[in-house]
């Protein structure tokens, strides 16, 4: 396969050129155009066509093919399957809000963490994506669209503290004023508990807003439908969320969803304020999306009611997340990595 370029961080790519013979300043030049959306390196047209012919030969600008869009009819939300060129395919989803469009995007092919209530799982892990792989989801998006994704949230396929340094390196040239210039603390990453990738992001003082898919206060409980917890219990975890709050980052987000007579009773409410009590955080309450073959179904809407209602009457800063997508299997929990058969 050909090299992709959004792997490069802009002094990675200038070097990169002066490595070949080419003046570095022609990097900056490349890295203007793919961030642009521009995926035929013919249409660079202050490059030299030797140059040009060279980079068609050996490189890619990082754009993805579109395997398949679907539309929701319900609220407009859009599910892309992207072929990564490889024989895999991962699936992205754009939302409209308010304030603007954001994008969830995926992080590696297929998962390794086995939540029971996550459509990731079913087809097993392939391998990562690479920071340009992440990139280009974004990129290929705002082309596709005509569009300029203002927020993105590492919340699709994939654990992204199992992907850490390809994440961090995504972050950073996302950020980066000559790179997607989005903002920082407009940037989420969403893992299922993995401590030691929670203590590194804490070292590397980016205000991303952490969200720790939390699902149960309960030890036993959470290991049975989250294996991570076996491994990484609540104890780890609330500490590691802890010391990242303490460290300059931003308030945490839980994220629970609402199984119907699993995890929706009193009890988990009350075990779930006593085990927050403290913390500088915010309760996403995610009334559970269909998968099939799943053994869980959605709580009932008096069940999260009651529920929202005893965090709020403890001090804690709950919201009930909107759908966006369930039609088109674009909710949360609903992205997997897809698999297309033709004809």
């Amino acid at each position: 396969m050909k090299k992709n370029l959004l792997d490069f961080s802009a002094r990675e790519l200038n070097l990169f050129m002066k490595e070949h013979g080419v003046p570095a300043f022609r990097g900056t030049q490349i890295r203007k155009w793919i961030y642009q959306g521009v995926e035929d390196f013919d249409q660079m047209t202050d490059l030299p066509k030797d140059l040009r012919e060279w980079l068609t030969q050996y490189f890619s600008t990082g754009a993805l093919k579109i395997k398949r869009l679907l539309k929701s009819s319900m609220d407009g939300t859009c599910k892309f399957l992207f072929d990564l060129g490889d024989g895999n395919y991962i699936e992205s989803v754009l939302m409209k809000y308010s304030y603007g469009y954001s994008l969830c995007i995926s992080s590696q092919v297929g998962c390794k963490m086995g939540c029971k209530f996550c459509a990731s799982t079913g087809a097993g892990f392939v391998r990562n994506l690479t920071a340009g792989e992440m990139l280009g989801q974004i990129i290929t998006v705002n082309r596709e669209r005509g569009i300029r994704i203002g927020h993105v949230v590492i919340m699709g396929v994939g654990e992204p503290m199992d992907n850490y340094d390809n994440v961090v390196k995504f972050l950073r040239e996302a950020q980066a004023p000559d790179g997607l210039g989005i903002s920082f603390r407009h940037l989420s990453l969403s893992t299922c508990g993995v401590v030691p990738g929670i203590n590194k992001l804490a070292e590397e003082k980016m205000p991303v807003t952490l969200a720790i898919s939390l699902h149960s206060p309960f030890n036993e409980q959470r290991s049975e439908i989250m294996p991570i917890n076996r491994r990484y219990p609540l104890e780890e975890l609330m500490e590691a969320c802890r010391s990242y709050i303490l460290s300059g980052g931003r308030r945490i987000t839980f994220e629970y969803a609402m199984i119907r007579d699993v995890n929706d009773t009193k009890e988990h409410a009350y075990e779930l304020c006593k085990l927050l009590k403290g913390v500088q955080s915010h309760v996403n309450l995610i009334p559970m999306n269909n998968i099939p073959g799943s053994e869980f179904s959605r709580s009932k809407p008096e069940d999260v009611e009651r529920f929202t209602k005893i965090l709020t009457d403890k001090g804690i800063e709950v919201t009930v997340r909107r759908e966006l997508g369930r039609d088109i299997s674009a909710a949360c929990g609903q992205l997997r990595r897809s698999e297309t058969k033709e004809g």
